[in-house]
């Protein structure tokens, strides 16, 4: 009967012959260089290149227009096979494309953990959670374009307005308990990046943010990061001239 000890010996050698296997396709698929779709108004889009940008990962970008006028458009076969859902962003990364920006946000974090998007203590990473879902499922996806497209041009404005202040109205309550210098304390998180294209959106549509100070100072004080001025929409390759930063 083998010892206790050869007993643990084998099952350490087993441990790390596992890792090993699991690990190298992984490794090996790093070293090809991501691919981004992305359209430069899109805020999920955004959300993408930022925490591209604060891990620090290189990445080539294919513009992927959601107007169908433009060439290169995400309504043609070739995008499907990409994005089945035909929307932005998308992310082929480690020999996979993914294609929700909250699921490539979190796949990022389990593959490249520094520098980290969500905190160590459990409380403040269920909070950036909580705030990533308002922002992501509450209140973004009602003034989607092609939702405002659906609703109509003589009524999408009224109705963009009015889902971001009811969505602010709650979001504002939640940021003024959870914020320090960021959303959730002072540690820089998904959250943030969330929040930023959302505060966009909301003066895209007009919006009077004068009931939320929290979120202005919050988005006041993010948009003076690198991360977020160097992946502004404005800076973006198939970004117009005339939105385009001088």
């Amino acid at each position: 009967m083998a010892s206790a000890t050869q007993l643990t010996h084998r099952g350490i050698h087993l441990a790390q012959l596992y890792r090993s296997s699991w690990s190298k396709p992984l490794i090996r698929n790093m070293a090809t260089k991501p691919i981004l779709y992305s359209y430069w108004p899109s805020s999920c889009s955004w959300r993408v290149r930022v925490a591209l940008a604060i891990k620090k990962i290189d990445y080539d970008i294919k513009p992927t227009s959601l107007l169908k006028t433009v060439s290169g458009h995400a309504y043609t076969d070739e995008y499907r096979e990409v994005n089945p859902m035909q929307k932005v962003p998308s992310l082929k990364i480690d020999g996979h494309t993914l294609c929700d920006s909250v699921a490539i946000m979190h796949y990022l974090e389990e593959t490249r953990p520094q520098p980290a998007l969500l905190p160590q203590d459990p409380v403040k990473r269920a909070k950036v959670r909580e705030i990533v879902e308002l922002i992501c499922s509450g209140i973004q996806p009602l003034q989607n374009s092609s939702v405002l497209d659906h609703i109509g041009k003589d009524q999408s404005l009224e109705w963009a307005q009015h889902w971001i202040a009811q969505g602010f109205q709650g979001l504002e309550k939640v940021l003024s308990q959870s914020a320090g210098q960021f959303c959730v304390g002072d540690e820089l998180s998904m959250a943030d990046i969330c929040l930023v294209p959302q505060v966009r959106n909301a003066r895209r549509y007009k919006a009077d943010l004068t009931p939320y100070p929290t979120i202005v100072r919050l988005n006041q004080k993010l948009q003076e990061l690198d991360v977020f001025k160097a992946t502004h929409p404005s800076t973006q390759p198939d970004c117009p001239p005339e939105f385009a930063k001088k």
